[in-house]
């Protein structure tokens, strides 16, 4: 009982968006003081020290398969998971999944199937780990990382310098909930990545003068922690407490349309599939903002594993069946670097 309660008040720390600072391009990479790669051995061993063990400094060549390493940020040492398949090529795609509020990089791992479009796609994953379960977007969210203000963006912008091989016109961000808010605040405070796909997110910053970026943003209808419609979701306290979650960001369309804006993108074409609505801008420059709706679902990552369990337990929304968003969102980021 202990352990399910534990469980839910970390579940009431979801989610936020971005406060505005000067946008960033990652620092050169980082000595062995400052990051380290653990390789794994195979592409099938699990990852080797998730919490960061010191290792060999970055190299031109990241092992194959699953690795594990640490930065130092702030004085704070931060861990994330590699994957590299066989079928990476030098100067590979590099794609950043962002967990939720309840989540760690291994479970982001474990429950998108990243690794197994990384197969297909022949591109490297990163899985950071936020600071107690927990990402900084915004001072009233979420979180320890929120009342801490931790730097997130400073940690993932180091973690992209320091991997190794990678395309840096091929630079993508995703993340569901607390994790999709830190990457409207990746795009609003870097230039970094040429492309994001949120999912279950919003953007609660101010993000005045942001570059243009393509975005592919993955949203139910029903969703009661961000709502579709915008307003307070039902994890929302205000802000206020110990562990600050304030959830209170613009309808979904209507921040899609300020992308749109940003990209200067024409008005966009719709199209339907069943219960999955695709509204796809094509824009300047090589640049997409597209926004896939899917009609009836709630808060949760479309096509990833059920947990009955947790589920049940945690009175989460079930995954859709109807929209395999990673296959989706790689497909989309894949047709959109930085020109």
């Amino acid at each position: 009982m202990k352990r399910q309660t534990a469980l839910a008040a970390v579940l009431l720390l979801f989610l936020a968006g971005c406060t505005a600072r000067d946008r960033r391009d990652p620092s050169p990479a980082p000595t062995s003081a400052g990051a380290s790669h653990a390789p794994s051995g195979s592409a099938s061993a699990p990852p080797t020290g998730e919490s960061g063990a010191p290792g060999p400094a970055p190299t031109s060549a990241l092992p194959l398969g699953r690795s594990s390493a640490s930065l130092t940020v702030d004085g704070r040492k931060r861990t994330y998971l590699l994957y590299k398949p066989g079928s990476a090529k030098a100067s590979a795609p590099l794609v950043v999944v962002l967990h939720g509020a309840v989540g760690t990089g291994r479970q982001a791992e474990q429950a998108y199937g990243w690794d197994a479009e990384a197969d297909k796609g022949g591109f490297i994953v990163a899985y950071p780990d936020g600071v107690n379960r927990t990402w900084n977007v915004s001072p009233d969210c979420c979180g320890v990382a929120a009342r801490d203000d931790v730097d997130d963006v400073g940690f993932i912008t180091r973690l992209v310098a320091a991997v190794p091989g990678v395309d840096p016109n091929r630079v993508y961000a995703t993340g569901i909930s607390n994790g999709a808010m830190l990457a409207y605040r990746l795009a609003c405070e870097t230039t970094v990545f040429a492309g994001i796909g949120p999912v279950a997110g919003t953007m609660l910053n101010g993000c005045d003068d942001p570059a243009p970026i393509s975005i592919i943003h993955v949203h139910g209808d029903k969703d009661p922690t961000i709502p579709y419609g915008g307003g307070p979701g039902k994890r929302s306290n205000s802000g206020s407490g110990r562990l600050p979650v304030k959830i209170d960001g613009p309808s979904v369309p209507s921040l899609i349309e300020t992308w749109r804006e940003t990209d200067d993108c024409p008005a966009p074409i719709s199209t339907k599939s069943g219960v999955v609505t695709t509204s796809l801008a094509t824009c300047p420059q090589g640049r997409a903002v597209e926004l896939i709706t899917v009609a009836g679902a709630g808060h949760q990552w479309p096509g990833s594993k059920a947990t009955p369990v947790a589920q049940r337990l945690l009175k989460l929304d079930p995954p859709s069946t109807a929209l395999n968003a990673t296959s989706t969102i790689w497909a989309f980021l894949n047709a959109h670097p930085k020109r």
